[in-house]
């Protein structure tokens, strides 16, 4: 196994003022989007996932889960985004706790890139982007895919914003594997989420295509203060582009490290015993 008509600006792609002085400020002024602790979740035949997992996320992070396959890291992800439910533990979300009552609000604020794209092949890809305010939006109007003109010119700006303004009437079925990810991540954004929640966004894709999908994704969080978690097999990957590393194997965190310090036995520690194949890039310089 190998592991490695103009727009109004709706997501500027430059930051502004306030915002460079307030990063120049320093991580002082950093929030606690995410604690989790003590997660658990044994599924149905007798899969231990999660076992009392620990995590604390802070406002514009970049966090890589790394783990082989198996290692509990898509049911934390769903677990998160409450398309999972624990069996043991709490998940708090900007210091509120995620229960069945509020988990539709708090679904708001959090969008999700998936491995499979999770899109709807025969409809339009503006449709599919919009399908990202369905939370939003009134639920029977959405529906029928009634939405309003501003809501669609979000879509579009949304399009544009991953380089895909020209195929917004194209059916996604028509895409390649890399255009169907940038829809994907068109919709995740579209509704303006202050945590997004990537599981493998490029398992399926090539080298190259990858590493444009892992450079779209960080640019997009950086210019727009999202916080991400992202789940990935592709160590090379994870080392040019996060801002830190979480290692989970057998359901529990073992190892957190900001990606400066991760050497080549911090992730050989994380694949112990899964390590065959296992080949390091060097991905030092960060682009």
């Amino acid at each position: 196994m190998i592991l490695c008509v103009k727009l109004t600006s709706y997501y500027p792609r430059q930051r502004t003022k306030q915002n460079l002085a307030l990063g120049q400020i320093g991580v002082n002024l950093k929030k606690m989007v995410l604690e989790i602790a003590g997660l658990q979740k044994t599924f149905g035949n007798g899969t231990l996932a999660l076992r009392g997992v620990d995590l604390s996320v802070q406002s514009g992070d970049f966090v890589v889960v790394l783990g082989p396959s198996g290692s509990g890291k898509t049911t934390l992800l769903r677990s998160i985004n409450g398309l999972v439910t624990a069996d043991a533990g709490t998940i708090k979300f900007h210091n509120q706790a995620l229960t069945p009552v509020n988990l539709s609000r708090l679904r708001r604020h959090t969008g999700m890139v998936f491995q499979d794209f999770n899109l709807v092949e025969n409809l339009s890809v503006i449709n599919n982007v919009l399908t990202g305010l369905l939370d939003t939006s009134n639920k029977f109007l959405s529906m029928l895919y009634l939405f309003s003109r501003k809501q669609k010119l979000e879509a579009l700006d949304c399009l544009e914003r991953v380089g895909l303004l020209d195929k917004a009437y194209v059916r996604v079925d028509q895409l390649s594997g890399g255009q169907k990810q940038r829809v994907g991540i068109a919709r995740s954004i579209i509704k303006k989420p202050v945590l997004l929640l990537a599981d493998e966004p490029v398992a399926s894709l090539d080298p190259m295509i990858s590493r444009s999908i892992m450079m779209l994704l960080r640019d997009i969080a950086r210019e727009n203060s999202i916080t991400v978690i992202c789940n990935l097999h592709q160590v090379e990957l994870a080392l040019r582009y996060s801002d830190r590393i979480i290692g989970l194997s057998g359901g529990r965190i073992v190892l957190d490290k900001a990606t400066a310090d991760v050497d080549q036995a911090f992730i050989r520690n994380i694949y112990r015993g899964h390590d065959r194949g296992l080949f390091f890039e060097h991905a030092t310089d960060k682009m």
